[in-house]
C-alpha cells in the first residue's frame, strides 16, 4: 500500500473554531487519516499531519484550500510565523511504497490544480523546485505577503502555475516534496528577542551553523518568552539533542537558561530513541530493544 504524509500549514492560529472546520475538512476526505494537528497563536499558524495514498492526498488539499481561502485573509493576518500564503506550505513525504519521484510528481499535479480552481499562485519547493533559486522555502518567503507583488514583478519569480499576482486575500501557496522533518522550538528563559535571533543565527546551516538546521528567533507574546523555532531537516545527521546542547550553550554566554522545548506535530521514533541513548548514556542500545518496535515487527 501507498502511503504519503502531507504536513499542510495554515495561517491561522487565533481562532479555534476556524482551526476545527480546517481539521473536518481533511477528516472527512474519504481514505485519509488525521493523524496530528496543532495551533499556536503567536505564530498564528496551525500545522496538520494526514496520510494516505495518492488520490485522498490530493482530495484532502484541494477540500483543505477550499475551506481556507474561504476564512483566511492575509490582509489582517498577523502573527510571528513568516508566511507567504493563506495555505503556506504543502510538503509531501513518502512514507512506504511510494518513491519521491512520485511526490514530486503529485505536488505538481496538485499545484496545477490549486492554481487552476482557485486561482492562487503556486511556487515548487525542495525535491519539486523548477530551480536551485526556489528549492528553500525561506528563499521563497523572504518578504512575505506584503512582498510578494513587487517579489512577483522581479526577473525570475513567477509561479510555476497560476497567475503572476498574489491572490487578493490568499497570497501564495509552496507545495513540494522532501524527507520527514521535524518541527523544533526551544523556549528561552528571558524576553530577550535579541538572544533568541543570535542563537538561531549561530546554529543554522545558513550562518555557519548545522547542515541540517533552519532557525528563527522569535517572541512568544502570550508567554512573553524569547524562542528558537527550528526545523531539522536530517535527524540522523543533526540530531535533536545536539541541537539541544548547543543551543543551551549558546544561551549560557549571554546569561540565559533553557526553559522548555517542544515538538510541533509528529516526530520520527528515531529520534527520540538517540535522544534518550545519549542523554542517559545507554551502552550498546539497540532501537530494537524498544517494546513497541519489537511487537510491531512480530506483527
Amino acid at each position: 500500500m501507498a502511503i504519503i504524509e502531507a504536513i499542510p500549514n495554515v495561517s491561522e492560529g487565533r481562532r479555534p473554531e476556524i482551526v476545527e472546520r480546517l481539521a473536518g475538512a481533511l477528516r472527512s476526505t474519504p481514505g485519509v487519516r488525521l493523524l496530528d494537528y496543532s495551533s499556536d497563536a503567536s505564530h498564528n499558524r496551525s500545522v496538520f499531519t494526514l496520510v494516505g495514498d495518492r488520490g485522498a492526498v490530493k482530495s484532502a488539499i484541494l477540500a483543505l484550500f477550499d475551506a481556507a481561502l474561504a476564512a483566511v485573509d492575509l490582509r489582517t493576518h498577523q502573527g510571528e510565523h513568516p508566511r507567504v500564503g493563506a495555505v503556506d506550505v504543502v510538503p509531501l513525504v513518502p512514507i512506504e511504497g511510494v518513491t519521491m519521484n512520485e511526490c514530486i510528481a503529485l505536488a505538481k499535479e496538485i499545484g496545477s490544480v490549486v492554481a487552476e480552481r482557485f486561482n492562487v499562485p503556486i511556487y515548487l519547493y525542495e525535491e519539486a523546485a523548477s530551480s536551485p533559486a526556489r528549492r528553500n522555502l525561506e528563499d521563497i518567503r523572504r518578504g512575505e505577503f506584503e512582498g510578494l507583488a513587487a517579489k512577483m514583478a522581479k526577473a525570475g519569480w513567477a509561479p510555476d502555475f497560476g497567475p503572476a499576482r498574489p491572490h487578493e486575500t490568499a497570497g501564495a501557496s509552496v507545495i513540494g516534496a522532501r524527507m520527514p522533518l521535524i518541527a523544533y522550538n526551544i523556549n528561552l528563559n528571558t524576553e530577550r528577542i535579541d538572544v533568541a535571533k543570535k542563537i538561531a543565527a549561530a546554529i543554522r546551516f545558513s550562518g555557519g551553523g548545522f547542515r541540517y538546521v533552519k532557525a528563527m528567533g522569535v517572541k512568544v507574546d502570550d508567554r512573553n518568552l524569547a524562542q528558537v523555532s527550528m526545523n531539522l531537516t536530517n535527524h540522523e545527521k543533526t540530531p535533536i539533542f545536539r541541537v539541544f546542547e548547543l543551543v543551551k550553550r549558546e544561551a549560557a554566554r549571554y546569561g540565559v537558561s533553557i526553559l522548555e522545548s517542544e515538538i510541533v506535530g509528529l516526530v520520527p521514533s528515531a529520534a527520540l530513541v538517540s535522544a534518550a541513548e545519549f542523554y542517559l548514556q545507554l551502552e550498546r542500545f539497540s532501537g530494537e530493544q524498544v517494546l513497541e518496535t519489537r511487537l510491531r515487527a512480530a506483527e
